[in-house]
């Protein structure tokens, strides 16, 4: 290859088992790694800043060419613990909800969820720093990543999107994925895939070298997350897309 792939992912403790083979991978001489929070990294794909990243899915009609290259990805089956509306009151006396700036997949997925099944008359409060503490009386606030761990400690009444989703759709949801804005070398790909795959077989490695006092990292991993990207998440990726498509048309 001419150039190195430049690669960006997210630095949550989420991405740490899909991370965590890349170290001494054959896979890093043909590549640049950086990181970066969801939303910053999903611009940088689509302004061609870099060629693969680990992207909200919300961005994938945004791209002009899209390939998901690796059969790992963020998604879940249930209750997904870092990705949650807070309150301190039930969802029919919430009146405002703060947005997380970090995620574009979470915002629309709970644009999503207050539209079609919550049914709810709200409004929506964009964001750029931290919020957290204007989670009051009926301000409710999204909040994903390692800080919505934290505020499942503060907040009362917590609902949690993938669970929702679920609930609403019997299908799975995917948060991010590996995703290129460009077609690449197959053996790039492979090399590539093999890496995220060692982290997701060696759960216990993963949590031992990122000490969590705040959540279980074992329970975060095996039940909450679930990594492999299945025809299921896929079916429920399409689902998800297509109500984005059909707002936008609107």
């Amino acid at each position: 290859m001419e150039r190195k792939v430049k690669v960006a992912a997210v630095s949550y403790l989420n991405t740490k088992p899909l991370l965590y083979g890349f170290r001494n991978h054959p896979v890093m001489e043909m590549m640049e790694l950086s990181m970066d929070y969801p939303a910053k990294i999903a611009q940088q794909l689509i302004d061609g800043e870099v060629d693969v990243a680990l992207v909200p899915v919300a961005i994938i009609p945004k791209l002009k060419e899209y390939h998901i290259i690796a059969d790992y990805c963020i998604g879940a089956e249930g209750p997904v613990a870092s990705v949650c509306l807070y309150s301190e009151v039930p969802l029919n006396e919430i009146k405002r909800i703060y947005l997380d700036y970090q995620s574009r997949t979470s915002v629309a997925l709970l644009k999503v969820l207050v539209r079609e099944y919550w049914k709810l008359g709200v409004e929506f409060v964009d964001t750029n720093g931290d919020y957290q503490d204007k989670i009051k009386g009926t301000d409710a606030g999204l909040v994903i990543g390692d800080r919505a761990l934290e505020q499942r400690t503060v907040s009362p009444y917590i609902y949690d999107l993938a669970e929702h989703w679920v609930r609403f759709t019997s299908l799975p949801f995917v948060f991010a994925a590996w995703i290129s804005n460009k077609q690449l070398p197959a053996e790039f790909i492979t090399a590539f895939n093999n890496a995220t795959s060692i982290g997701i077989q060696n759960i216990p490695a993963v949590v031992a070298e990122n000490p969590y006092a705040v959540y279980d990292l074992t329970t975060y991993y095996i039940h909450n997350i679930s990594y492999p990207l299945t025809p299921a998440k896929r079916q429920g990726m399409q689902k998800f897309l297509g109500y984005l498509l059909q707002e936008r048309d609107t």
